[in-house]
């Protein structure tokens, strides 16, 4: 998780890749291709940027940093003499509505600041999520549901965020709490030093326990947590590969230089786009299982993962 110190200012931050690519009609061949899948607003996020809740114009510059989200930390990245500060800035600024999606992690919902997080921020017009950390159980979930419930209205998306044994153990049943939690990710400083986990294996199972836990429930796969050294993008594009091959999608940054390398990991190669599309191309073809002249079987669930494939190519 995001530690005290932040994000840097955003100054010279540069660009991630483009929005999506506008549809378009399948080539002389009639084979589809990338353009040719739609895309939607059900393409996951691939980037989430943390920036401290007491710096509000460093949120206002990583509002137009590239990321798919911000999150404004009112909890780790905020000491505790500034968090009534955060809290009040983050009202203020997010009173209207956004240009990108904003979260807002609000302090250990076992504390004594979550309650004033919550009745601050939930409601405002521009807040898209609520990250909740440290989550441990289903109740909370269903607490916090209950309490930012708008008379007449419906629960702003939460989000969990397991950086525990005990919370990881239950990562379906607080997956599966309530209808407006729609994403899980795991804290990983956090757990940690909770199992006492000295390098990454330690973390494979907590890692595949959330992934597995997240589809299980119906949810988009899960975020990777933050590389926590900034300067790292050889390690952190590294990190992201390893995250991708156990069922990651995207990940958590804490410095706007992060972002270009979360997206070029988890956006498809032109190799996965190729083999994608003769996928897709095969299957609108021929129905039912079958072989390819290059020796791959296709079935439902590798047209299912190939036209996923080709929907997140529409991001380059």
């Amino acid at each position: 998780m995001p530690g005290a110190t932040g994000v840097p200012p955003t100054t010279g931050v540069p660009g991630t890749c483009g929005g999506p690519t506008a549809a378009g009609a399948p080539g002389a061949s009639g084979v589809p291709t990338a353009a040719d899948v739609p895309t939607g607003s059900a393409t996951p996020p691939l980037t989430w940027l943390y920036v401290p809740g007491d710096r509000p114009r460093t949120v206002v510059k990583a509002l137009g940093a590239g990321a798919d989200v911000v999150v404004v930390d009112l909890e780790d990245a905020v000491a505790p003499d500034r968090k009534e500060y955060a809290r009040a800035a983050t009202a203020e600024l997010l009173g209207e509505p956004q240009p990108v999606p904003v979260h807002v992690r609000v302090n250990d919902l076992d504390g004594p600041l979550a309650a004033a997080d919550l009745a601050a921020v939930a409601a405002l017009p521009g807040v898209s999520g609520l990250r909740l950390p440290k989550v441990t159980s289903p109740a909370q979930i269903v607490r916090v549901a209950e309490r930012t419930a708008p008379v007449g209205g419906g629960v702003p998306a939460l989000y969990a965020l397991l950086e525990s044994a005990l919370g990881v153990e239950l990562a379906h049943a607080i997956a599966t709490a309530h209808p407006a939690l729609r994403g899980i990710a795991l804290g990983e400083a956090d757990l940690r030093a909770d199992l006492g986990v000295r390098d990454d294996a330690g973390l494979d199972w907590p890692r595949s326990r959330v992934v597995v836990a997240a589809r299980a429930a119906g949810l988009a796969p899960p975020p990777q947590s933050v590389h926590p050294d900034t300067r790292d993008l050889v390690g952190l594009a590294a990190s992201c590969a390893r995250g991708r091959a156990l069922g990651f999608l995207g990940r958590a940054a804490i410095h706007p230089r992060q972002l270009p390398v979360i997206e070029r990991a988890y956006l498809p190669t032109q190799e996965e786009i190729e083999q994608a599309e003769t996928v897709v191309a095969a299957a609108a073809a021929e129905q039912g299982a079958q072989a390819l002249a290059d020796g791959r079987f296709v079935d439902e669930a590798v047209v299912v993962a190939a036209r996923r494939t080709l929907s997140l190519a529409h991001r380059r």
